[in-house]
């Protein structure tokens, strides 16, 4: 069984407190009382705040390709592969809320944080752009901007994953069951929305 090392440690207590938290509500000082090490430990392996907010963002990005990469990897083509990454966003949320909840949150922050999560998020975005400008030329999706297409995707997956307060205002719970439902509903709006039969 592989040891957890301290700067493990500091990444994962920074992923649970600023992917639910948020980053600016929370301090080095009080990342350092959860993990019951001294704020001077943190900055022995970052140096300040945004160099572990840049260390988090690069293993993030790394985890979440990595997921949707696998997913892609067993997909079939055209609609098999967008309800794979679908599914595979959505099964993450339900393994580890606070990751997605880390990608919103730098949405949130903006440059340069946010620019950070593009650039190491890239050859996924471009790979996801150029299979549905080659789904809709062939004729099997409808014609549609694919990056705007792209970000409303991840919009809406991401705000049906992540915004839990939106959701009890709407009158829904967050729970596993919920999650499946929201699941199946973004599918069933994003199949009458892209396919072309």
């Amino acid at each position: 069984m592989a040891r957890t090392t301290t700067r493990e440690r500091i990444l994962d207590a920074a992923l649970a407190a600023w992917g639910t938290r948020g980053y600016e509500a929370t301090s080095l000082d009080a990342l350092a009382a959860d993990l019951g090490i001294t704020k001077q430990s943190i900055l022995y392996w970052f140096p300040s705040k945004e160099a572990l907010l840049d260390a988090l963002i690069a293993r993030s990005a790394e985890e979440l390709a990595g997921a949707m990469e696998t997913g892609l990897d067993g997909a079939g083509d055209g609609w098999a592969k967008v309800e794979a990454v679908v599914r595979s966003v959505f099964r993450l949320a339900s393994r580890r809320p606070q990751l997605l909840g880390l990608v919103r949150e730098v949405s949130r922050l903006g440059p340069p944080a946010s620019t950070r999560m593009t650039v190491e998020l890239q050859p996924l975005l471009r790979r996801a752009s150029d299979f549905l400008e080659a789904e809709m030329d062939a004729g099997h999706m409808r014609r549609h901007d694919p990056n705007l297409l792209l970000l409303a995707i991840y919009s809406t997956v991401i705000g049906m994953v992540t915004e839990v307060d939106v959701l009890r205002a709407l009158g829904e719970e967050p729970t596993a069951r919920s999650l499946v439902r929201r699941r199946a509903d973004v599918l069933q709006l994003l199949r009458s929305a892209l396919m072309t039969s």
